[in-house]
């Protein structure tokens, strides 16, 4: 596609506050990125409605980003911030050749993006990215998306979303991750089991810790560690302290991706004991830095090598105990989506 002076507007809860800002968002700031480097004559304006706390525009990595400093507040304050969008996007498709307009999750996003797209007649798509396809999606009857105008993060999402709302999306189109981000160098898989997520109930970390707990009486030397913060964590430490894991478990804190990265090529099992996944993106980069993942969630019909999706939390210990045990495992790249390929994929929606 012919994108030169072309504009692509997105539209998003939060974006990174700076080139630094690794943990923001990852896979949509990754999806961003890449997007504007396979198509550098494309102009790409976000629109961040909640973060940063700024209302100054700003460049990142040859984007324009324009945030409206929104705190995530409630009632009047979200009504103003809705009228400012507003006013922006009347500017920016007035000023530019607007390609059309991408909404992150199906929020507040998707409501101005569509009533903007109708006024000015652009296309206009609304990405599920998760929790959006739940029950109970506040928006969806002020939006009352079309099939044709969503596009689903996995297979997963697009069975939820039609289970709750009787509206199959017609695109699917999975997170890909950046390979190129991976080091070659050789390296030691010196922890046994690895998390990296929000510490959130919904990630039921708990259950990491009991999984690690049970093995640890065969296993006393087990060393396993969890990436991330959250308001779970004080909880977390006092179950590692109740069950004398304190030798076995390391909470790290939230870190910079790269470094989650590193530790994913020095663990044997990345565990991910999350009740509730549209597609972790942490899934596809552990199994391509070489680790096995042992999950709850299947994101697509497909399970890709080295991925073992259980049902109970009985499951999930007897198959990470059978994994460490298997002295024949290998650990393989395994690639699920590059990115390059999510954004042709989603670039090719608003072609003529």
């Amino acid at each position: 596609m012919n994108t030169e002076h072309k504009t692509l507007v997105i539209l998003s809860p939060g974006f990174p506050a700076d080139e630094t800002d690794s943990n923001c968002m990852p896979f949509p700031q990754l999806f961003v990125q890449t997007l504007k480097q396979l198509n550098p004559s494309l102009n790409i304006i976000v629109l961040a409605f909640q973060y940063p706390f700024t209302a100054t525009e700003y460049r990142w990595h040859e984007v324009t980003v324009i945030p409206f400093n929104g705190r995530n507040k409630g009632k009047i304050s979200r009504l103003l911030i809705w009228q400012a969008v507003w006013k922006q996007l009347k500017k920016i498709c007035k000023e530019n050749d607007v390609l059309g307009i991408l909404n992150f999750w199906l929020g507040e996003c998707a409501l101005l993006g569509k009533y903007a797209s109708k006024k000015n007649n652009i296309k206009n798509f609304t990405w599920l990215l998760g929790q959006d396809a739940k029950k109970n999606n506040r928006y969806f009857p002020l939006i009352k998306p079309t099939a044709e105008s969503m596009i689903a993060l996995s297979d997963f999402v697009a069975v939820e979303f039609y289970r709750n709302y009787k509206i199959k999306p017609v695109h699917v189109i999975p997170p890909g991750i950046d390979t190129t981000a991976f080091s070659q160098k050789p390296v030691q898989r010196k922890i046994d089991i690895m998390g990296a997520g929000s510490l959130i109930a919904l990630k039921q970390y708990d259950i990491f810790i009991r999984v690690v707990a049970t093995l640890a009486k065969q296993r006393p030397g087990i060393k396993a560690l969890i990436c991330g913060d959250g308001p779970e964590l004080e909880n977390l430490q006092q179950m590692i302290l109740a069950h004398n894991l304190s030798g076995n478990i390391e909470l790290r804190g939230e870190l910079p991706h790269q470094q989650v990265l590193e530790l994913m090529r020095s663990s044997t099992i990345f565990l991910h004991p999350s009740s509730y996944e549209g597609f972790a993106t942490v899934l596809s980069e552990a199994l391509y830095a070489g680790a096995h993942v042992v999950c709850f969630c299947k994101p697509m019909e497909n399970v890709f090598k080295h991925q073992y999706v259980v049902a109970t939390e009985t499951e999930m210990i007897n198959k990470v105990s059978e994994l460490l045990n298997d002295r024949s495992r290998d650990h393989d790249h395994i690639i699920t989506y590059p990115i390059e390929e999510t954004c042709h994929k989603i670039l090719s929606l608003y072609g003529n």
